[in-house]
Order: structure tokens, then C-alpha cells, then sequence
């Protein structure tokens, strides 16, 4: 058995998937917690509210326990659950333009190491960074969080957004330039 790599979950057994077909409710409570933080995580860095993400995250796996049979393994498993947290959390984002957001702060606590001035400035540097990729419009920010939060290659952002590798790449290349622009960073024109 391969070890799974650190902050991914092990795909999925067949065996697994099989029993959650025939309604093993153990089966399903171990794929629950082999992918619950994966989905959870993509559903906050997409949504930026701790509420959101929870709510995506039962949403994503009391479809998965609707739906196991729908998924025919042309794509990773895992692949398969992003791209229903991905959209999930469009949707959510489409209901939630109609209102104000609740400020959450998710910045990461700074190293130890650093001295207060320097955590202050890196502090502020990441709200901005949120910021500006908070106001991108989704089919940009999307992948965005997929490629530089979740790791993930762009055959897997493709598949779980349902583009091609070339629109992936596009849409990459216009968030940075956005983002660039907006942080005033080298190659913007701020």
C-alpha cells in the first residue's frame, strides 16, 4: 500500500467505493474521513467563511452519499469530490453576491521567528493578498486556489472545473496579471 502523500488523502479502495454503492455506512464514514478536510479546505480557500465551507462540505457528501453511484472512475476520486466542492462553492458564491460577507480573517499566525515589525508587514501583506484574490471573479479565482493552495496539477483544476489544460492556463495567466496590477507588484502597473 502507498503512503499517502502529506495533506492528500490515499485515493480511494474500489473495494470502498464498491461497498458505499451497496449502502455500507462504515464504507462511507471511512471515506468521510479520508476526504473531509480536502473538501473542507477547498470549500474555505473558495469561500473564505469558516460557515460556507461547512456548509459545502455537508452538501458535498450527503450528495456523494446520494450520488456514489454516479461516479464511474474516469477521474480520480478525489478529482471527482473537488469538482463538486468547486461547484458547491459557485453556487454559494453566486448566492452570497447579494449579500455583505461576514469579515473572517484566515491569514496563517507568523513564524516565531520573525520580529513584530516584520510580522505586522507580513500580516498586512497576506490581507491584501486575500484581498485582491478575494475580489477576482470566481472562474478566475477558482484556479487560482486550486493551483498555488491546493497544489493541484492543472489536468486535475481542468477536470474539476470541466475546462481544458488551455483554459486553465488562461485563466491563470489573467488572475496573475489582475492580481499584479492590483498588488502593484513587477508586471502590473501599480
Amino acid at each position: 500500500m502507498r503512503v499517502a502523500e502529506p495533506g492528500r488523502p490515499e485515493e480511494a479502495a474500489p473495494g470502498l467505493l464498491e461497498a458505499c454503492r451497496r449502502g455500507d455506512r462504515e464504507a462511507f464514514r471511512e471515506l468521510f474521513l479520508l476526504y473531509r478536510e480536502r473538501v473542507y479546505t477547498t470549500a474555505l480557500f473558495l469561500t473564505r467563511r469558516s460557515s460556507a465551507a461547512a456548509d459545502i462540505t455537508q452538501q458535498v457528501f450527503l450528495k456523494l452519499l446520494t450520488h456514489i453511484g454516479t461516479f464511474r472512475g474516469e477521474s480520480r476520486f478525489g478529482t471527482w469530490l473537488v469538482q463538486i466542492a468547486v461547484n458547491a462553492a459557485r453556487d454559494e458564491a453566486r448566492r452570497s453576491r447579494r449579500f455583505v460577507p461576514a469579515a473572517e480573517d484566515f491569514s496563517e499566525i507568523p513564524s516565531p521567528e520573525s520580529r513584530p515589525d516584520d510580522r505586522l508587514a507580513e500580516g498586512e501583506q497576506k490581507r491584501l493578498l486575500w484581498r485582491a484574490i478575494d475580489a477576482l471573479p470566481f472562474r478566475l479565482r477558482a484556479p487560482v486556489v486550486l493551483r498555488y493552495l491546493e497544489d493541484r496539477s492543472y489536468d486535475e483544476i481542468a477536470e474539476a472545473l470541466g475546462c481544458s489544460k488551455g483554459t486553465v492556463a488562461s485563466r491563470l495567466h489573467r488572475a496573475h496579471a489582475i492580481l499584479a496590477s492590483r498588488l502593484g507588484t513587477p508586471g502590473g502597473k501599480g
